[in-house]
Order: structure tokens, then C-alpha cells, then sequence
């Protein structure tokens, strides 16, 4: 599979807005503009609105939210009130539904750090057991979960970290120094693209990480 750099020009079927800090690169905010659907996770919406715009749903358990919200966006908001799932899960469960299999997430990092670790790592889930292609993008570049062999569109300089999931063998093409099955999630951190493509072939899932400005 390639998998394409994220620019301006990039369309997502689906965004997911997370209450993580809220997009201010031209990026994101270029992503937010060209969906075709938005969900915002819970109290995500009131901030979104906030800027200007309307989410095709709201999804969540409603504790962030007031119940004149609520009421006002009642044709919109749909109460999930199971808690084995956190409000990122419900909403791509949500998009699933919704037919959508490619989704962005925004807004997932950022504030609290335990939220962020777990945001991240749930792309490798969503991959895996939900059979869709997830990128998570923040302010400065994105993540992508991958398995098996892949090509990863690039530039030269471009920075690039990679988190082993499972591999014990882990290889790459076009990368500065080259990788292996790392142990550690912090081994395979502040690599960097050569050229205008990287591969990584591993035996099992990992998760790539591209910024968008080269060093």
C-alpha cells in the first residue's frame, strides 16, 4: 500500500475532532474544511461551534456538555453511555456505521498526556480489528499504523519516527539510518526521509510518524 503525504490539498471522507488541543496549523485546519462529514467527540463540539462551524454529529457520553447544549443540538447529538469505550472509539464506531472506512483524526493530542498516549496507541486497534485507515494528525505532522509491507510517500529531510507493535522483523528503504524489530518505543524515533519515498516491510503492525516541515 502507499500511503500519500498529508497536505493542504488532502480530502478525508471522515474527520473525528478530538478534545485534545484544537487544530491551528493550515493543515488540519485545510482537513477540517475539505471533510465531508465531521464528528466531534463530546464536549469537542462546543469548541468547533465555536469557530464557526456545524458537526455533522456529536458523539459521546454528554458528561462535558450542558443540557441546554444537549437540547439545542439534540438532532445531532448521539448519547453513548457504555464507558468500556472512550468517546474517540464511539465516534469511529459511529463513522463505521456511517460507511465511511477512512478516517482523520484531529484534536487527539495535546492536554492531558495519559489521553494522548491512548489516543495514539488506539490507531493501531483501528486498524486491526476495525479494518479501517486511520491517520491521526496534530500541529506538526501525523501518524499512520501500518502492517506487512508498505511505501510511505516522503522528502527529503523530512522527520520520521516508527513504533514497533509486534514486529520481530522490521526493515526499511530510504530512511537515513535504517531499522529492526526495535524493543523499545523510543528506539525507533528521530529517523529521516533521504527521498520523495520510504518502505518498511515488518511481520507485524507498527505505527509511522511524518512531520510536515523538514529539518
Amino acid at each position: 500500500m502507499i500511503f500519500p503525504l498529508i497536505t493542504e490539498s488532502y480530502h478525508p471522507e471522515a474527520v473525528i475532532i478530538a478534545g485534545g488541543d484544537y487544530p491551528t496549523h493550515p493543515i488540519p485546519l485545510a482537513l477540517l474544511r475539505h471533510a465531508k462529514f465531521v464528528c466531534c467527540c463530546d464536549g469537542t463540539a462546543q469548541t468547533y461551534i465555536e469557530h464557526g462551524y456545524i458537526p455533522h454529529a456529536i458523539v459521546g457520553d454528554g458528561d462535558s456538555l450542558t443540557e441546554e447544549f444537549k437540547t439545542k443540538y439534540q438532532s445531532i447529538f448521539h448519547h453513548i453511555s457504555e464507558q468500556e469505550d472512550n468517546d474517540l472509539t464511539k465516534a469511529t464506531r459511529y463513522c463505521m456505521a456511517k460507511g465511511y472506512t477512512s478516517i482523520c483524526y484531529l484534536g487527539a493530542t495535546g492536554k492531558r498526556e495519559d489521553h494522548t498516549l491512548g489516543n495514539i496507541s488506539l490507531l493501531i486497534r483501528y486498524m486491526h480489528a476495525f479494518h479501517i485507515q486511520a491517520t491521526m494528525v496534530t500541529d506538526h505532522g501525523y501518524f499512520t499504523p501500518a502492517e506487512g509491507k508498505n511505501q510511505f510517500e516522503s522528502f527529503r529531510g523530512q522527520q520520521i519516527s516508527i513504533f514497533n507493535f509486534g514486529c520481530t522483523t522490521l526493515y526499511s528503504e530510504g530512511c537515513k539510518w535504517n531499522t529492526y524489530a526495535f524493543n523499545e518505543l523510543w528506539q525507533g524515533t528521530l529517523n529521516e526521509a533521504i527521498g520523495d519515498t520510504i518502505t518498511f516491510e515488518g511481520n507485524g503492525k507498527y505505527l509511522v510518524y511524518r512531520t510536515f516541515n523538514s529539518k
